[in-house]
């Protein structure tokens, strides 16, 4: 074998092996953006038109929390926030579009306090969709109700439908999932 056909051979080889660690890369971190995000990769995905165009969003995301001073609540805060929300979900009965309107209120408030800065609706919904992806399709459905409701399309059960969303929500970024403080108010519709 002659000199120039070795050395094709070797290029060749090269080639191939680069583009399988490249291919390899690139498939480990979608399964990571995959699992990370769940359900959050597909609707991304389903929005962007393409995975890579999906994964790049989500890589963005990821950097822009990073840069967020992400804090821990202290318990005490943690319980006043518990009660706000037990007494949002106690006067749901007796007005419960007012109580979507709190619950969102009182979510951002404990978002603001954890440190996410307080853009627009679909910035937020992004940058929770990092640390909280099973629960912000939640988040969006919420407020897609509460605002179906200000254009009179929706009625009574779909704040109820709301407020589990937003109480979803509200649990994960408390950090107290099922506790006893958040789920002892059990939402009910109002009697005609």
């Amino acid at each position: 074998m002659d000199q120039k056909t070795l050395i094709a051979i070797v290029v060749v080889l090269a080639i191939v092996v680069v583009a399988a660690i490249v291919i390899g890369m690139r498939k480990r971190r979608s399964q990571r953006l995959r699992e990370r995000f769940g359900p959050e990769y597909e609707r991304a995905v389903h929005e962007g038109g393409n995975p890579a165009k999906a994964e790049l969003e989500l890589l963005q995301r990821e950097k822009r929390v990073q840069g967020f001073a992400i804090k821990t609540l202290a318990p005490e805060t943690r319980q006043a926030y518990a009660q706000q929300w037990s007494d949002v979900q106690r006067r749901f009965v007796d007005d419960p579009a007012m109580s979507v309107t709190e619950a969102d209120t009182l979510v951002n408030r404990v978002m603001g306090a954890l440190g996410y800065p307080m853009a627009d609706f679909d910035q937020r919904a992004a940058d929770i969709s990092v640390n909280y992806p099973a629960v912000v399709q939640n988040y969006r459905s919420a407020r897609n109700l509460a605002q179906r409701h200000a254009r009179g399309q929706a009625g009574t059960e779909d704040l109820r439908q709301a407020m589990v969303y937003y109480r979803s929500l509200f649990e994960e970024l408390l950090g107290s999932q099922n506790s006893a403080a958040t789920s002892r108010g059990v939402i009910h519709e109002r009697a005609s």
